[in-house]
């Protein structure tokens, strides 16, 4: 298995790691840019809601961005019909697409929770230098609660990430599984005040298992599923 997920990495010359970087400045900018004109507002009044912020955030770019890599790992390979040239090798086809979805769960889990921790310490460090931008102070427990949260966080959204997968494999669409995710992302971040739907731990935990059911039923047809 890890053999194939590096040949799909060395196949698919695996660029995201340009674009993460890209979208944690711009993420970092944008928290910045809040954190400095809403002084006066509160709008970050305490490092609890800046680290809610950075963590609304994060999640949404990468769950986006992990139907970005569906479509480029799988949507693709089934729109350019390149799949049948794939599903030529030796490698049952199970194989193939189950380390397909692993780099798209790796890949989620690790941009999110390591971009949450980067992220949020960089935020951390300002508000310790420059004490009027967020107010409270910045303790241990806080530090604690936050990285295990963003750790089980990030697998949740890891999950909710593979939902997409369903939508764009019924009309082999790009389109269809990227806009799938921004829906995705509108509904887990509204709310109203403090109250986020993707905050309620049931529906995390429903929407991430959904993901799951998916790419495991999508591994498991692929067998007899017609590529053409």
């Amino acid at each position: 298995m890890l053999k194939l997920i590096r040949l799909e990495l060395r196949k698919s010359k695996f660029t995201f790691l340009k674009g993460v970087l890209i979208a944690d400045l711009a993420i970092l900018g944008f928290m910045l840019l809040i954190a400095f004109t809403g002084m006066n507002e509160g709008d970050f009044a305490t490092y609890n809601d800046l680290f809610q912020g950075v963590s609304v955030f994060v999640k949404a770019t990468y769950i986006i961005f992990a139907s970005v890599l569906i479509s480029k790992l799988v949507i693709d390979e089934y729109k350019n019909n390149t799949i049948t040239v794939l599903f030529m090798y030796p490698v049952p086809r199970k194989m193939l697409m189950a380390a397909k979805l692993i780099i798209v769960f790796l890949f989620t889990f690790l941009s999110i929770w390591l971009s949450n921790i980067v992220i949020s310490s960089i935020l951390a460090g300002v508000g310790y230098f420059l004490p009027d931008v967020i107010q409270g102070v910045l303790t241990q427990k806080l530090l604690l609660t936050h990285l295990v949260t963003t750790g089980t966080d990030a697998l949740y959204a890891a999950g909710i990430g593979l939902i997409p997968l369903f939508f764009g494999m019924r009309r082999k669409s790009v389109s269809a599984t990227i806009v799938s995710a921004v829906l995705i992302v509108m509904l887990i971040s509204s709310g109203f005040g403090n109250f986020r739907m993707g905050n309620l731990l049931e529906i995390s935990i429903t929407l991430a298992l959904a993901g799951a059911f998916i790419a495991y039923l999508s591994i498991r047809k692929i067998e007899h599923q017609d590529v053409s």
